[in-house]
C-alpha cells in the first residue's frame, strides 16, 4: 500500500551563489510536510563552491 501522508521533496538551491555571477550551482534535496509548512522553506545550508553557510531557498 501507499504511505499515507503529506510530505513532498523539495529543492533547495543557494541564493548568494545565484547573484554571484560564478559558474556551477548549489542544490539540496529534502523533504518537507506540506500541512504544517505549506509556504516555501528557506534554510541555511553549507555551499561547497563559496565555503561557507548561505541561505538556500525552496524552487518550483
Amino acid at each position: 500500500m501507499a504511505k499515507k501522508g503529506s510530505r513532498i521533496q523539495v529543492i533547495m538551491e543557494c541564493t548568494e551563489h545565484k547573484t554571484s555571477g560564478m559558474p556551477g550551482t548549489s542544490r539540496y534535496i529534502t523533504t518537507k510536510n506540506k500541512k504544517n509548512t505549506p509556504d516555501r522553506l528557506e534554510l541555511k545550508k553549507y555551499n561547497p563552491i563559496l565555503k561557507k553557510k548561505t541561505v538556500h531557498k525552496e524552487i518550483k
